[in-house]
């Protein structure tokens, strides 16, 4: 019997994870019932255990496309908007990145931050703002980068739309292990075609798919786009519409990637050899040590 024609082959999927980006226009901050509707809305007829993600400050405006004031629509990580979050999550069994939305951390300060929920319900991480847009947003920055662990599945990273514009940010992401970054965005300006280079520079510098999702009229102008390991756009929103991307990712494209090069050529993530010079990084006060510059590897939940 003679092979397969290559455009026959088809290709197991090892790690699949389904995809539900959404690109939507903002809420006001306790809208938490028409929030919880429209997600059970675009879930129904896709596939399950899906990682659903909504752009930044969803659940966050005062008016159609005007953005709250931080002090007025805060709230503790844990306050009323998490229950229905996490409910909404266990309910309908998928993994919820429900946005970012203004915290009130117990330090007295106010965040721009993202929660990660699981199939079970549970929060599993909520992500600070590294670099709020200066001098326009307002909020206090974060201070740690956030990976997530998807039991069975793998490891994804969190940013917030500036995040995407400081490569540290991705890099840090990349080397904890993030296969995936969400990258939940607001942008409304005219640097979202700046925006989408950045993104999909991020994926080819870092070897992981990227998902940036942008808020839809009138809060953003949209042009949402998911790009894999190589820097391809798999899906993009042409326009600023109120849609949703979907997509089934396979991790290990991450593996093969990295182990066979982006095109087949380059392995950064294997640039450095035992014995080579360490590379001083006065911009940081730091360094690169050969002996620590691959990825942290995800290791399936037993």
């Amino acid at each position: 019997m003679s092979a397969l024609p290559h455009w026959l082959v088809i290709r197991a999927v090892s790690r699949p994870l389904p995809l539900i980006l959404v690109q939507a226009p903002g809420r006001l901050a306790d809208d938490v019932t028409g929030f919880a509707a429209d997600v059970e809305r675009r879930v129904k007829p896709c596939a399950p255990g899906a990682l659903v993600v909504y752009p930044e400050l969803h659940l966050g405006e005062s008016a159609p496309g005007v953005p709250a004031a931080p002090e007025d629509a805060a709230e503790p990580v844990d306050g009323k908007r998490e229950a229905a979050f996490s409910q909404l999550a266990g309910d309908l069994g998928v993994w919820l990145v429900p946005g970012s939305g203004y915290e009130r951390g117990a330090d007295g300060h106010v965040y721009n931050t993202a929660p990660v929920y699981s199939p079970g319900g549970k929060r599993l991480a909520a992500y600070r703002k590294a670099c709020p847009w200066r001098p326009y947003e307002t909020v206090r920055p974060g201070s740690r980068f956030q990976v997530v662990d998807l039991p069975g599945i793998g490891r994804i990273g969190i940013s917030i739309c500036y995040d995407t514009w400081f490569p540290e940010i991705s890099r840090h992401l990349a080397w904890m292990g993030a296969e995936l970054i969400v990258n939940v965005v607001r942008t409304a300006t005219s640097d979202r075609a700046q925006e989408e280079v950045l993104n999909r520079a991020n994926a080819i510098a870092n070897q992981v798919f990227v998902a940036s999702v942008n808020a839809a009229a009138p809060s953003g102008v949209g042009r949402s786009l998911l790009a894999d390991p190589q820097g391809t756009v798999r899906s993009q929103a042409a326009g600023d519409g109120d849609l949703t991307l979907t997509d089934v990712v396979d991790l290990d494209e991450v593996t093969n990637v990295r182990r066979y090069g982006t095109a087949g050529l380059n392995r950064m993530w294997e640039q450095f050899r035992p014995g080579d010079p360490v590379l001083e990084l006065p911009l940081y006060g730091g360094r690169i040590d050969p002996a620590v510059w691959a990825t942290s590897p995800w290791i399936p939940a037993t």
